[in-house]
């Protein structure tokens, strides 16, 4: 990355509460923890969604290339997200599509630029997007383009235009059989049929964008020292037209304190893995 390194928030963008925590209950803290999406479960909004949105701005404005990437050759793909996406929220409260402008639950008007259709979901979701594609005869989906603000510990210039096997090699648990149950996975995604997991992370620091590279590890800190937890709600969505697969990206954030008791007293019998999965 030659990229300078955008500052931290200068105050931390935090939900309220942690909504799932993946380590209370079997199927969700064994790898790779997937389960069916609902109907109308794929984008959320929660209290963190102007922070957000705010702090992908700043981003975009300040690194942009180091959170936004596209392939030629995905951008078919790119734009029929968009219009998944515009799809949804014209069915979600708060959301009015009018002509080329959304407007949004506060009454800001975005405009729907299709020349750039991952920046323009960056003003409209709290969602990270990642672009998952095979190729005829190709064994693995690859990472062909992405808008990736709130990255946990990987660098998305790293990973773009690599395989799946590639992208998690720094993930000690993302071992041979895991990578072929998670691309049968990728195969099997049917379109309407979504899927997701989530993980749980804890960080020091409040930093939304967070990239790592491969080859510099991580300070892990002990679960009971960590300032804050970040849990990262992972969706799997295969989009019909181009047959790409969308990866999917909640980030929440939440201080330590803000854990339930019957959170805590689920951390303390089952530990989570501070590396990312």
């Amino acid at each position: 990355m030659t990229e300078k390194m955008p500052a931290a928030a200068p105050f931390p963008i935090l939900q309220d509460y942690l909504r799932f925590a993946p380590w209370m209950a079997e199927k969700s803290r064994r790898l790779p923890g997937v389960m069916p999406m609902e109907p109308g479960q794929w984008l959320q909004q929660d209290e963190a969604y102007q922070g957000q949105l705010a702090e992908k701005a700043r981003l975009i404005e300040e690194c942009p290339d180091l959170v936004h990437a596209l392939s030629d050759g995905a951008r078919p793909a790119a734009e029929e997200l968009l219009d998944h996406v515009l799809a949804e929220l014209s069915e979600t409260d708060g959301f009015t599509l009018t002509g080329a402008r959304v407007a949004l639950p506060d009454g800001t008007l975005v405009a729907i630029d299709r020349a750039n259709p991952l920046i323009t979901l960056s003003k409209l979701v709290q969602e990270d997007f990642v672009i998952m594609e095979k190729s005829d005869g190709a064994d693995e989906h690859v990472l062909t383009g992405a808008l990736l603000c709130f990255p946990a510990s990987w660098t998305l210039a790293q990973k773009f235009m690599k395989p799946l096997i590639a992208i998690h090699v720094p993930v000690g648990s993302y071992d041979d059989d895991v990578a072929k149950r998670v691309q049968r996975m990728f195969d099997a995604i049917r379109p309407g049929r979504g899927l997701w997991r989530a993980n749980a992370l804890f960080y020091e620091d409040h930093a939304l964008f967070h990239p790592r590279l491969e080859n510099a590890p991580r300070d892990r800190p002990e679960v009971l020292e960590a300032n804050y937890l970040r849990s990262e709600r992972q969706s799997l969505v295969r989009l019909p037209k181009s047959n790409a697969v969308i990866f999917s990206i909640h980030t929440t954030l939440i201080r330590r304190e803000d854990l339930t008791d019957e959170q805590r007293a689920g951390l303390e019998a089952h530990p989570i893995e501070t590396e990312n999965a």
